[in-house]
């Protein structure tokens, strides 16, 4: 058994955090290769040491007196050292390198980057493993996307030299040399990459909720958690806002059939929620998740014989195209077709979008909505389970929800339902009792 495992920056916000990591870690021998993220949030209203190193980076390319933001990420750091009782160790030397380079050629993802970089520096020493620096195993090309191949190339050869390890998240290496940084959140992404890269048989990625919950508890008192979720019931779930695991950090892992386990570092004995690619295992409810947004708009076009006319759903979609709009949904019906669009993106464009749609498709008319929600009520259990929309559409009706909006896909893996921004939690929390709290 070889386990990965994966800390955000919640569990490693102080050396209290990080004695609870490394119980953690020592509690099981399969725990070989070790992800930090930088420092988080020790108590509401702190600010995450990333957040800080970016204000650094901004004084600094402003020409600006940084000092002060350095002092403050420099007590973070002292902080943890000093509390895990690590005499002898110092970071003073890569503080002096840091300085040096924001005074003469400050460089923003270089700054980003040494959150992660230090604190892994720190876990190496407190656990007593070697330290992989990430930039020397993960590679971006020329246009900064991952180097996937040399990625894992290199990173395969050095983790088979090395049985147990530290290599902090969130950043790599450009052709040039130089720091290359994932999104917010990329960290996530890089303990992927390493459970792939050794063969993984257990990615663990450890936050500060027990895995994931059936809706979003912002809205629904103490939903209950999910225990197993397949990738594209996750993948639904987290295009409509559930964010516990960044994206991108799915595809390495699913592509060579590792599941991922969700746990808390608060709560080491819960066993929090796995991520598979497939399973025999039936959810405790008809649904495995409720996730939505707020802030969509819908364009409706209507033309006797729509379906009749060759290529006209292409020349539709090829007015937002043409205006650098994506789209979200798209139902349709015999003479009509709705295309779902975040209300943001579109607004400021919509008169050219309605303009291209007359002169490529001669619409009968085109109607356009604003102020849409939009729920995905997604599950693999829906599939095998009679009158499951009914039993969605008789909560909503009976909670006065009206529903502006229908999407089904084929897969029956999800249903995406458009209601007005205001009814959002009202349509969440009738969803929810509906399958979860009464079980109709």
């Amino acid at each position: 058994m070889k386990k990965i495992v994966k800390f955000g920056g919640s569990s490693l916000a102080d050396s209290i955090q990080f004695r609870k990591v490394g119980d953690i870690v020592r509690a099981d021998e399969s725990r070989a290769y070790v992800v930090p993220s930088a420092p988080g949030k020790r108590f509401d209203g702190d600010v995450k040491v990333t957040d800080l190193l970016y204000k650094m980076y901004d004084q600094a390319a402003a020409g600006q007196d940084f000092g002060k933001t350095l002092e403050r990420i420099i007590e973070r750091y002292t902080e943890i050292i000093e509390g895990l009782g690590l005499a002898g160790f110092s970071l003073d030397d890569e503080f002096e390198e840091i300085r040096r380079i924001m005074t003469e050629e400050p460089d923003k993802d270089y700054a980003a980057s040494r959150g992660e970089y230090l604190n892994g520096r720190i876990m190496a020493e407190y656990l007593g493993f070697p330290f992989i620096n990430a930039a020397e195993v993960i590679f971006f090309d020329e246009n900064r996307m991952l180097d996937i191949r040399k990625t894992e190339r290199v990173m395969g050869e050095r983790l088979d030299r090395t049985p147990r390890a530290v290599i902090p998240g969130f950043y790599g290496s450009g052709p040039d040399g130089r720091i290359v940084t994932f999104s917010r959140g990329g960290s996530d992404i890089t303990g992927s990459l390493v459970a792939s890269a050794c063969r993984a048989d257990v990615y663990e990625n450890w936050t500060d909720v027990s895995g994931f919950m059936v809706a979003d508890p912002r809205i629904i008192n103490n939903p209950v958690s999910i225990e197993t979720i397949t990738y594209r019931e996750l993948r639904e779930l987290s295009y409509m806002g559930a964010s516990v695991l960044h994206d991108e950090a799915i595809f390495p892992v699913r592509r060579d059939g590792i599941p991922i386990n969700i746990r808390n570092t608060n709560a080491p004995t819960d066993g929090g929620t796995w991520i598979v690619e497939s399973t025999c295992q039936k959810s405790g409810y008809v649904i495995t998740g409720i996730a939505g947004k707020r802030g969509f708009c819908t364009v409706t076009v209507s033309k006797a014989m729509m379906n009749s006319e060759v290529g006209f759903c292409r020349k539709v979609l090829q007015a937002f195209e043409d205006n650098g709009i994506s789209i979200e949904h798209m139902p349709s019906g015999i003479d009509t077709m709705t295309i779902a669009v975040h209300e943001d993106e579109f607004m400021h464009k919509e008169q050219n979008v309605v303009a291209l749609i007359h002169r490529y498709c001669r619409p009968d008319s085109i109607e356009i909505e604003s102020d849409l929600a939009l729920i995905a009520v997604v599950g693999r259990g829906m599939r095998s389970m009679r009158g499951t929309a009914g039993r969605i559409f008789s909560a909503l009706a009976h909670a006065r929800v009206n529903v502006r909006m229908i999407d089904q896909g084929s897969s029956e893996l999800n249903i995406i339902i458009g209601v007005a921004n205001e009814d959002f939690e009202t349509a969440i929390q009738a969803i929810y009792d509906i399958f979860v709290v009464t079980r109709l």
